[in-house]
C-alpha cells in the first residue's frame, strides 16, 4: 500500500515468544519495537478504490441521495481535532460547502492540516464571527435549518423519513448546524430550527464526540436509502 512516497507492508516478529505484527512504512520495522528481534513482511496490504477517478467522472455523487444538498454550519468548536476531523468526513460525503463561526478554527491554522489530511484544502469554506447571523442569513436565503442537538422536542436521526414526503424533495438546500463540545449549538440557532436531530444513546454516556456524531449524521442523510 503506497500512501504518498511511502510503501507501507505489514510486519511481524519472528521471536515465537513475541510474534508482534505491525505496519511498517518502506524499510522501517526491520527490529521488533517491542522485543527487539528481527522482523519479515508478512502481508501487503490491498489497494484502496480509486476514489480520484470515480468522483471526477460523477460515479461517486450518484452513489449520494439525488439532489440533496447539504451543508455544515460549525459554530464555536473548540477542538482543532475535531474542525479537521469534520472537514475529512465532510469531504468524504459530499457535503458542500462548511460555515466556521465563533472560535472554530479554519484552515489558516496550521495544526488543522494534521486531522483533515489535505480535506482542508479541497473543501469550500467561509468563516464568520457570529453562527446566529450566519444562521439567519442562510435560512433568509431559502436555506432549511436543521441542528443534531439532544434536546426533548429533537427527532431521531434514523426514525426521520428519508423520502419525497419529508420535504427532502423541494430541492432547497439543508444547513445542518452542529455546536460547541460542551454547550451544544447556541439556544437562538435552535429557536430557529426547522428540524432538531439527535443520535439514540443507549449507554451511560448521553452523547458522542462532535465529530463523530456529525459523520454519522451526514453520512445518513447523504447514503441513508443509498444502494452503494
Amino acid at each position: 500500500m503506497e500512501t504518498g512516497q511511502l510503501i507501507f507492508s505489514i510486519r511481524q516478529c519472528g521471536n515465537e515468544g513475541c510474534r508482534f505484527r505491525f505496519p511498517a512504512a518502506g524499510e522501517s520495522g526491520v527490529w521488533c519495537p517491542q522485543c527487539g528481534g528481527a522482523t519479515a513482511v508478512v502481508a501487503t496490504p490491498h489497494s484502496k478504490r480509486d476514489t480520484a477517478t470515480s468522483a471526477s467522472s460523477g460515479q461517486a455523487a450518484s452513489h449520494a441521495r439525488s439532489g440533496l444538498h447539504v451543508e455544515l454550519l460549525l459554530d464555536n468548536i473548540r477542538s482543532l481535532y475535531n474542525v479537521g476531523s469534520i472537514f475529512r468526513t465532510a469531504d468524504g460525503a459530499g457535503v458542500r460547502h462548511l460555515h466556521l463561526a465563533g472560535m472554530t478554527a479554519t484552515p489558516a491554522h496550521p495544526k488543522l492540516a494534521k486531522t483533515a489530511l489535505g480535506a482542508d484544502s479541497q473543501m469550500g469554506w467561509s468563516y464568520s464571527r457570529n453562527g446566529l447571523d450566519t444562521a439567519v442569513h442562510l435560512q433568509n436565503q431559502g436555506y432549511r435549518l436543521w441542528a443534531l442537538e439532544d434536546v426533548p422536542e429533537a427527532v431521531s436521526l434514523f426514525k426521520l423519513k428519508l423520502d419525497e414526503g419529508d420535504g427532502l424533495g423541494e430541492g432547497r438546500p439543508i444547513l445542518l448546524v452542529v455546536g460547541n463540545e460542551n454547550v451544544g449549538v447556541d439556544p437562538a440557532i435552535l429557536q430557529r430550527c426547522d428540524q432538531i436531530l439527535a443520535l439514540p444513546m443507549l449507554g451511560v454516556k448521553d452523547s458522542l464526540n462532535v465529530a463523530v456524531a456529525c459523520g454519522i449524521a451526514v453520512y445518513h442523510l447523504l447514503f441513508g436509502t443509498s444502494d452503494w
